[in-house]
């Protein structure tokens, strides 16, 4: 009896604990009940306003400069290419749903079959190697949707899939997803795609060619037809074997189309002044990144971190470019084009004393420049290339080329860390022969002299010794922070002290950094969006967003900007001065005279210049600084010319002689500033694929840099690098 009366009293505790599972689960989860509820009523409720309008039109991305003044748009209209389902090539059809949706007649709207595929696929790979979406889904997402990756967006787009089906036809909803799909370089639907890179109409392409625009918006980037043909091609391959697997091609015309060869007919179309539409357009993209929670970085622990990255940035970037195309917004920029003429001029007439094009036509002797307004952060003019009309939109060499930078890297990475350790101007150091060490460029040495008088005759032995010092690691930390792209694999090398790193520097991220220090430390990541809006005026994004992040201290930029003028008034930077305006700054050119660099600030203003040749050569004249004077005096016409504010000299250490710091001292720059390092995975950064490239074992490149291509708009003309700096060559006695 007893033995009954314990098993019941086991069942009804086991009862009670079921219970109080399901009540502490339904409690737990009924707000996610809820919430599904209202996704579902919502996909409803979209579905039932639905029409075909919708799918055969939107508003135009339009950009503007500071005036309001329309600057250029993200693409065409969408319905002036608009074609019918019946006059779309059946192969072309066939070409997406065998790649994209294979059941695509047989679901509706949800392949859940596909999507229990994906998750074991993905969860063997431990990462996102399969999608799910039908073309319903995707139709949804491009619609009505956001590219929000959270369980929200996708519940609400499984249901709204469901409801499109119930509402359109199968054909309906193909004609709506091959009218609104993106392939790349501001081309949606197939129609657009077959004017753009073939001036054909989509029923004039024979099946390679239907194949070969079917490749690209699976990733418009990656399958880019004008930058990265090959993988285009190869993707086209791979269509045709499915085409013919799968029983939509027979075997012989599967062969002929997969050894023709593609050739491209792109629409022309010319460009003038583009280096503000097409940094416009990326600024706008990564804008959007960040709103919709994409993480920036810019320091990597290993070249697969780094290529990880680069995919989970490209996908990103892609998505986000397509909402600016597609969306209807209204991009407002910071770009002041009296100040974007002023400069573009100033190149222009600066390097006018040389015609060489290369084989497509591309003056070989480039420039490129960067503004930035001190008061707000933002840029205010942009030079990617020398004045030409040319076809397309071009390498924009402001900040989609990283070249080597010379000396002028000195104040951000050796100099200023230096000051941070109580050093001054005054501070006492020694230029002196260094066996292992790089030569000065006069190949002359002046032993004791002050902080001031190296900076201001950029004696290399003193940066490499102070650089040392500091640490590769820890100098290269500051530039992290600041959201330099491409230095994160110089962490340990020497050779980043005068400028020598494995690819090297954009003009876009000198003029902030030395923005920076005219902004007594504090940096902004450099933009030129001010505001981003809905057609219909709703904020999506606005500059009083921006935020600033501490990177120096603010005496020690004072002392910088203090030594940045020396070098203007008797240094290497002689001949950048102004008659209007205050201004300190720094030369920089690499070994051989390949790159050349002036970077320089007034109170107003911040401006970085660069010039050489996209496939490095020795430079025979070099004009940064007087790119840098003429534009600096235009645009600073009407201006009061304002002294900068004198540094504190009593509040750290002078006249002490020192060529290196003691043991204490060492312990405390390694453990301050190495500190930083630690702290900088989530900036900003511009991606592209690593190149070959071999560096020694002090640090130095052995070979030339490459261009690296940003822009998802742009067709590059050039490819090309810079040669890293064994030792800067900007001193007195050198032609810069």
């Amino acid at each position: 009896m007893k033995a009954k009366k314990k098993k019941g009293s086991i069942f009804k505790l086991l009862l009670f604990s079921l219970i109080l599972m399901v009540l502490v689960a339904l409690i737990y989860y009924w707000p996610r009940v809820l919430r599904i509820k209202e996704l579902y009523n919502d996909a409803c409720a979209i579905a039932n306003k639905s029409e075909l309008s919708d799918f055969n039109g939107s508003q135009t991305t339009i950009i503007y400069d500071k005036d309001g003044k329309e600057l250029g748009s993200m693409r065409d209209t969408k319905d002036m290419y608009y074609v019918k389902y019946d006059d779309i090539p059946e192969t072309l059809v066939n070409a997406f749903v065998v790649m994209e949706d294979r059941d695509y007649y047989k679901h509706q709207g949800v392949d859940y079959k596909a999507i229990v595929r994906a998750v074991i696929a993905n969860k063997k790979a431990n990462e996102i190697v399969q999608g799910a979406s039908t073309i319903t889904q995707q139709l949804a997402r491009n619609i009505y949707l956001s590219q929000d990756v959270t369980w929200e967006r996708k519940v609400e787009e499984i249901f709204l899939s469901q409801e499109l089906e119930a509402k359109y036809s199968k054909k309906e909803i193909l004609e709506f997803y091959l009218n609104n799909i993106y392939f790349g370089n501001g081309y949606y639907g197939v129609q657009a795609a077959a004017l753009g890179y073939f001036q054909k109409g989509v029923d004039e392409l024979d099946l390679s060619e239907m194949a070969f625009i079917a490749a690209i918006p699976n990733n418009p980037t990656k399958y880019n037809p004008l930058t990265k043909y090959d993988n285009t091609v190869n993707r086209r391959d791979i269509i045709l074997h499915e085409l013919y697997e799968y029983n939509f091609i027979p075997e012989l015309d599967y062969l002929v189309a997969q050894n023709e060869t593609v050739t491209l007919n792109a629409k022309k179309e010319m460009n003038h002044n583009n280096s503000v539409v097409t940094y416009a357009r990326h600024c706008a993209t990564e804008t959007l990144m960040g709103d919709y929670g994409f993480t920036f970085r810019s320091n990597f622990t290993s070249e697969d971190d780094y290529n990880k990255y680069c995919d989970e940035y490209e996908s990103f970037y892609t998505y986000c470019q397509q909402l600016l195309i597609s969306g209807g917004y209204v991009i407002n920029t910071s770009i002041d084009m009296k100040a974007q003429a002023a400069l573009q001029e100033s190149i222009d007439d600066n390097l006018s004393w040389s015609s060489e094009v290369n084989e497509d036509g591309v003056y070989s002797l480039q420039a490129a420049a960067t503004c930035i307004d001190n008061s707000t952060g933002q840029v205010v003019a942009i030079v990617g290339a020398r004045s030409q009309d040319l076809v397309g939109l071009t390498l924009n060499r402001a900040y989609q080329s990283y070249r080597q930078a010379g000396s002028a890297i000195k104040p951000l990475i050796v100099y200023l860390p230096y000051l941070q350790l109580g050093n001054t101007p005054d501070t006492i150091v020694v230029d002196q022969y260094m066996p292992n060490g790089p030569a000065n460029a006069d190949n002359s040495y002046a032993g004791e002299m002050t902080l001031r008088d190296a900076v201001k005759y950029s004696k290399n032995t003193v940066a490499w010794n102070i650089f040392q010092e500091i640490t590769p690691s820890g100098g290269i930390s500051f530039l992290l922070n600041m959201g330099f792209h491409k230095v994160w694999m110089d962490k340990n090398y020497n050779a980043a002290a005068l400028g020598g790193f494995t690819y090297g520097v954009s003009s876009v991220e000198m003029a902030a950094a030395y923005a920076t220090i005219a902004n007594d430390g504090y940096y902004r990541n450099p933009t030129c969006i001010s505001k981003i809006s809905h057609i219909n005026g709703q904020t999506v994004w606005e500059s009083s967003e921006i935020s600033s992040e501490r990177i120096y201290e603010t005496n020690p930029c004072k002392m910088m900007t203090s030594m940045l003028e020396s070098v203007v008034e008797s240094g290497t930077g002689v001949g950048a001065a102004c008659f209007n305006a205050t201004v300190a700054g720094k030369t920089g050119t690499t070994n051989s005279n390949k790159d050349a660099w002036f970077v320089g600030y007034s109170k107003y203003y911040t401006t970085s210049v660069w010039m050489g040749y996209d496939y490095p050569e020795t430079l025979t004249s070099i004009n940064t600084k007087d790119i840098f004077k003429d534009y600096m005096e235009q645009i600073h016409t009407g201006l009061d010319k304002t002294p900068f504010e004198e540094y504190d000299s009593t509040s750290k250490k002078s006249n002490e002689k020192e060529s290196s710091p003691n043991k204490k001292e060492k312990s405390t720059i390694s453990d301050n500033i190495n500190e930083t390092l630690n702290n900088n995975d989530n900036k900003a950064s511009d991606v592209n694929d690593l190149s070959t490239k071999a560096v020694n074992e002090n640090g130095e490149t052995i070979d030339g840099g490459a261009n690296s291509d940003i822009d998802k708009d742009v067709k590059l003309e050039d490819e090309g690098g810079g040669a890293n700096s064994d030792g800067d060559q900007d001193a007195p006695t050198n032609n810069d």
